[in-house]
């Protein structure tokens, strides 16, 4: 199963036609797709979900979504269980605190900060943070993700440049 891991849009009704063309390729070739918060508007949820099922949850700027989606999630893709929460906390003891957070997840999604990161501290579960597609801030590119989940065995995930500034 191929999930695109996608955070921080920071897109409304009027501003969706500014997500790069690619990402919306990308949704319609997932099986699935994680959004890790910051949606800003129900509009971008509803532009993925033509393309493919949408797990998501609120960020601090998703005030037009609260009460809409949750805060954490837990969901289990293709016998992974995936952990997705927006603000996952300085990056000092952050693999510990998700580990404790999430004690079952295989994997556990996040964004907020706008850098991308894909890594795992020994036992603990896979990090994944897709960056942004649109607000690249002190980043180099504007990023997304590619989450590889077979069942049995080890989930992998890919950060994927997007947009103009892509090399």
């Amino acid at each position: 199963m191929r999930v695109l891991v996608i955070s921080d849009t920071h897109l409304g009704a009027a501003t969706v036609d500014r997500m790069p063309p690619h990402v919306w390729g990308m949704a319609e070739a997932a099986d699935a797709v994680v959004h890790a918060g910051d949606v800003c508007e129900a509009a971008v949820l509803d532009e993925l979900r033509q393309r493919a099922p949408v797990h998501a949850v609120l960020g601090n700027n998703d005030h037009a979504l609260r009460g809409h989606l949750p805060q954490v999630l837990q969901v289990e893709l293709e016998g992974v269980r995936i952990g997705v929460v927006h603000d996952a906390g300085l990056s000092s003891g952050r693999a510990a605190r998700m580990a404790r957070r999430f004690p079952e997840a295989d994997v556990v999604v996040f964004g907020h900060s706008h850098a991308p990161l894909v890594e795992r501290l020994g036992d603990g579960p896979l990090l994944v943070n897709p960056g942004s597609p649109t607000q690249r801030r002190r980043q180099p590119v504007h990023t997304v993700a590619w989450l590889d989940l077979a069942d049995g065995d080890a989930p992998a995930a890919t950060i994927v440049e997007v947009g103009a500034l892509a090399r």
